[in-house]
């Protein structure tokens, strides 16, 4: 097989989730690629080292990026199939696609997005689902959401669950603690500020639960989103709240593990990585009851409504104050994240690819 990876993602220089995941999960196919060719399509001219095999082609152009110039190398030297890891397939693609829709999450909540990201984010998305040979979800919830939609049919979607960054585990946090000024104890939240990760009712919570610990403090880790200004005036209205905005790879082991625990009271979640890296940390997880985040977590975590303030300050309050409760969590947690594998998730994925090309 001769498989065309849209690599555009990978080369930001500040990688989210979906940028995370096109990176691992395509170093992870590249190294079970056997005698599959692989071409690697980039926008950008990717770092030296950041993949070890398979064939570059740098394609650089200024706007419209996927619609024009890769839908042009495409038509030029067709694969036999094209994989996009984030959403968006070419509008001309003479080849089968799969592409991965990572969540509809703009469905459910559309006052958490600006109207112009929300009408994007609808058409290209309903576009893909249907234009596609095969879509990938990352989670169950998704999968309903695309059936629900966009009528999807179902025989037309697998899931395949993400895996985890297995550099990441349980460090001694001293360093970092010291690095970013922090306090013995805090509360941790990783993502970012927008809102739909629900973090007003967060930092209201946090307000609450400083009634039984009067030290806590909240750290909020992340760049700043869209319509993040109410959320940026309430954290810094809030002398228990900590803005660290975009934290590098290299120290996030250190601010999970020296979490006292990580809230995640999310609105809505395609997978929900967070959470994921904060259980291989050691780190007990509070998160939301709701989307995909059951599927990650399954039992490991304290799972909330995310609309009800004193249902999470509750939850907070019960893990800074009972030691048996957090060493079962991160017990759990531990045992959790070896369900998810970068490797599994390139094995389940070139399965997919593979089904593709012989149909």
């Amino acid at each position: 097989m001769h498989l065309g990876l849209d690599a555009s993602r990978v080369t930001v220089a500040r990688r989210t989730g979906t940028e995370s995941y096109a990176l691992h999960l395509s170093r992870a196919l590249l190294r079970q690629a056997g005698s599959h060719h692989v071409t690697l399509y980039f926008r950008d001219a990717p770092a030296p080292g950041l993949f070890d095999s398979g064939k570059a082609r740098i394609i650089p152009f200024p706007r419209l990026w996927t619609h024009l110039r890769l839908s042009a190398e495409i038509v030029q030297r067709p694969p036999d199939v094209l994989f996009v890891p984030a959403h968006v397939v070419p509008v001309v693609c003479p080849v089968p696609a799969v592409v991965t829709i990572h969540d509809l999450g703009y469905r459910h909540f559309p006052d958490a997005h600006p109207f112009t990201q929300r009408l994007y984010l609808d058409l290209s998305t309903r576009f893909s689902a249907r234009a596609a040979a095969h879509v990938i979800a990352d989670s169950e919830a998704t999968k309903r959401d695309l059936i629900r939609f966009y009528r999807t049919p179902a025989e037309k979607v697998t899931v395949v669950y993400p895996g985890r960054d297995e550099a990441l585990r349980r460090v001694e946090a001293a360093s970092v603690r010291t690095k970013y000024r922090l306090p013995e104890t805090y509360l941790l939240h990783v993502g970012t500020l927008q809102p739909r990760k629900n973090l007003i009712r967060l930092i209201q919570a946090t307000d609450r639960a400083r009634r039984h610990a009067p030290n806590l403090t909240l750290v909020l880790a992340g760049r700043t989103g869209w319509l993040s200004e109410p959320i940026l005036e309430a954290a810094r209205a809030a002398p228990h709240v900590r803005l660290l905005q975009y934290v590098p790879d290299g120290d996030l082991a250190g601010l999970y593990s020296g979490a006292a625990a990580f809230v995640f009271p999310s609105l809505y979640e395609g997978f929900g990585f967070p959470a994921l890296e904060a259980m291989a940390c050691g780190t007990p997880v509070i998160c939301s009851n709701t989307a995909s985040l059951p599927e990650v977590v399954g039992d490991a975590a304290l799972r909330v409504n995310p609309l009800d303030v004193a249902e999470l300050a509750e939850a907070i309050r019960r893990v800074l104050s009972d030691a048996e409760l957090s060493a079962a969590l991160r017990a759990k947690g531990s045992e959790q994240v070896q369900r998810f594998s970068w490797e599994k998730a390139a094995r389940e994925t070139w399965g997919v690819l593979e089904k593709v090309t012989r149909g």
